[in-house]
């Protein structure tokens, strides 16, 4: 889409917030979202200090999503990046990647192999017993921690039923690409779920999901092929998963308690391009390939009560123990024959969490004013192999404690005025002391705008990889630094919004916002110095770079009836200072631009939703590593569609959605690297998708 249409757009939108309307507040409240991410308590957004941020669980309906990383292909400001290489799948928000912004189950950091809620792959977690998705841009230190940097998004479970007992079965084909077969090609995906309510009291449900990903060929020639051209294997790695859920709930009167269950086993299959012969007496002349598999497994644990204590402290406690384990299978196929041998499997990666969060409020039974108190107690014991000199792989244990304090308070200084300060202390056993601090405020004026305002200071602690990694080889010298400190972070955010109750029946809302972050002593690779025998160059983890960066961007929705459309767009500025201690980045602004937009429309008569999502990721700047210098790599455009139609049939019992991904047929695009010294440019092409593909979704769904 043409950058100067896209931004006429914006702005026309942008202007409509001060339009002239009749409000109401009766349909205000009854229209409100209930959020539950940085907030004492459940209340609606409106009232929310933060801005916060709903993916509703008919978006996750209608985009026919399985995992997070279907939904997140759409949202302003979030990247999700997948890697056909490594099967796994990433988010950046503003430039900063996974490792700044924290995933969360029920307010519960999720575990990877390689930390607690940061760089978590999205396409492991599962989407079925999803009520909805809330997300929070910006420092969020005080309420979640560590790594909470650039946002956190909370993912909200369901927890009751309106029925006695449901049964949802669910199937669903899709095509990668334009590769399809029943059982051979293609993403398959079967799924069951029971919830019953077994009195007004107490609820259970359990889940399974079996996600099968035949993988992507492009110019490949798959598994079997044993020619030596190097084609051998797939551009996009087959991948199988199975995950399961159990859950069981408990209310009365105030007290409400859940356990919730989760686990996940993965499978991704590497096959080597590289296709090589041999003979003995037993087989005679052969071709095999050496080849592996990654095995995933990961279980979690969420024990969460709330209620009050001397009738009238409300607490909320969690208590969650959770381990996410990869084991590398190497073995040798023989491609004449189609069977493995010589299969070892070794632990490469794994992490085990003892997790605990609990918070007091409401020390003074008032409107006007409420304390909260909470702690956070983290024990990750970390497992990795690193390779030393001479090709010795060696195994890391490490275990990484965290107790951390923190309080906060909300101040309605009147109906529309509220403060909230807050402050926290973290003790580390690796690292000095971190604190972390945050103030917000919210003011309501006349005709529903809102005016909101916050400041943030936060802290990200070095990764298990950064702090223990090492890649000694054949020339190569990486290596992690125990002495690296948490990188710490300033954030600043301001927003403007208006919503808008027509008589008509139309609701209109508008928002402005305006954020700047800064980080410093970010952690990056970088030369240390030669080694005295070889000369070869030395690297290591370093507090070295910064980074700043500001937004504005604009969310806009008209909603009247049965039709709904959103529209949304940002413009970022991000200064990145890198240092590889022999030349440095300067710390100019490079920016970009990006859009989205939505709409659905339900025609009631048919039973059938019309849905689409629309995402224009614009042009992108950032500085590589030269020769001599830093220099600039510029990441082409790309437009992202996605469409469905949803119909429901049998008084709703039969739910069935027919829709296509990536209807551009993004695939790759051009990155390109500009050294005016070297007076020429190189490109490359950087994997973003394997193009347009078609779903057909059924869901037969039994309440009784």
């Amino acid at each position: 889409m043409n950058f100067k249409i896209t931004s006429y757009i914006a702005l026309f939108l942008c202007g409509t917030t001060f339009g002239q309307v009749k409000d109401s507040i009766t349909s205000e409240e009854r229209l409100s979202e209930v959020v539950i991410t940085g907030q004492f308590e459940p209340q609606s957004i409106k009232k929310s200090v933060f801005n916060v941020r709903v993916i509703s669980k008919k978006d996750i309906q209608n985009l026919a999503a399985t995992n997070l990383s279907d939904v997140l292909n759409q949202y302003l400001n979030i990247t999700a990046r997948s890697s056909g290489t490594s099967g796994r799948s990433t988010v950046s928000l503003f430039g900063l990647d996974a490792q700044y912004f924290k995933i969360l189950i029920d307010n519960v950091p999720l575990v990877n192999e390689a930390g607690l809620g940061n760089n978590t792959d999205l396409s492991q977690i599962n989407l079925n017993d999803v009520e909805q998705i809330e997300i929070v841009e910006g420092s969020m230190g005080v309420t979640y921690g560590a790594n909470a940097v650039s946002g956190v998004l909370n993912i909200i479970t369901k927890k009751s039923s309106l029925h006695k007992w449901n049964i949802s079965v669910a199937a669903q084909e899709e095509t990668v690409g334009n590769e399809y077969a029943f059982f051979d090609q293609g993403r398959h995906i079967q799924s069951l779920g029971i919830n019953h309510s077994i009195t007004d009291h107490w609820f259970v449900s359990v889940g399974i999901n079996r996600n099968d990903f035949k993988g992507f060929l492009e110019d490949k020639n798959g598994k079997n092929y044993a020619e030596t051209d190097f084609t051998r294997g797939y551009s996009w790695l087959p991948k199988e998963q199975l995950n399961g859920t159990a859950l069981i709930a408990y209310k009365k009167n105030n007290f409400r308690m859940f356990y919730k269950f989760e686990i996940l086993d993965e499978a991704v299959n590497y096959y080597n391009s590289t296709v090589q012969s041999g003979y003995n007496s037993q087989l005679g002349s052969y071709r095999y390939a050496n080849d592996k598999r990654y095995l995933t497994n990961r279980y979690f644990h969420n024990l969460n009560a709330t209620g009050k204590m001397f009738s009238q402290l409300n607490y909320n406690i969690s208590l969650s123990h959770q381990k996410q384990q990869r084991d590398v299978e190497d073995f040798k196929y023989y491609l004449y024959t189609q069977t493995e041998a010589d299969n070892s499997t070794i632990r490469d990666q794994s992490m085990e969490v003892l997790y605990s969060t609990g918070t007091l409020n409401n020390f003074f039974n008032s409107e006007i004013i409420d304390l909260q108190l909470g702690y956070e107690i983290v024990n990750n014991n970390g497992f990795s192999l690193v390779q030393e000199a001479n090709n010795s792989i060696v195994p890391i244990r490490k275990r990484l404690d965290n107790y951390d304090f923190f309080s906060s308070s909300e101040i309605n200084v009147s109906k529309r005025f509220a403060i909230r300060p807050g402050i926290r202390f973290s003790s580390q056993s690796q690292f000095n002391d971190q604190y972390a601090s945050s103030l917000g405020l919210r003011y309501s004026f006349d005709k529903g705008v809102d005016y909101r305002i916050s400041y943030g200071k936060s802290f990200r602690t070095p990764t298990f990889d950064e702090l223990y990694s090492k890649q000694i080889f054949d020339g190569h010298f990486f290596t992690g630094n125990e002495n690296l400190i948490p990188e710490q972070s300033t954030s600043y955010e301001t927003s403007l919004k208006k919503t808008s109750y027509f008589d008509s029946g139309l609701l209109l809302s508008n928002m402005l916002t305006l954020s700047f972050l800064n980080v410093d002593d970010r952690i990056d690779m970088a030369l240390i110095g030669f080694n005295e025998d070889t000369g070869n160059p030395m690297y290591q983890y370093i507090n070295i770079n910064k980074y700043q960066m500001w937004n504005v961007s604009t969310m806009n929705q008209f909603q009247q009836g049965n039709f709904n459309f959103k529209i949304g767009a940002s413009f970022i500025g991000v200064s990145q200072e890198i240092d590889n201690q022999v030349f440095a980045s300067d710390n100019r602004f490079l920016y970009s631009f990006n859009m989205n937009t939505s709409l659905s429309y339900t025609f009631p008569k048919w039973k059938t939703t019309f849905s689409a999502y629309y995402k224009y990721n614009g042009k992108t700047q950032q500085f590589v590593e030269g020769n001599s210098k830093y220099v600039i790599s510029e990441i082409g455009d790309s437009n992202w569609l996605d469409a469905s139609i949803r119909k429901t049939f049998f008084s709703k019992k039969l739910d069935v959605i027919v829709g296509s991904r990536n209807l551009f047929n993004i695939t790759n695009v051009t990155q390109s690297s500009s050294n005016s010294a070297a007076a020429h440019t190189t490109s490359s092409q950087v994997m973003l998708a394997y193009g347009r593909s078609y779903f057909l979704k059924l869901t037969y769904n039994l309440n009784f």
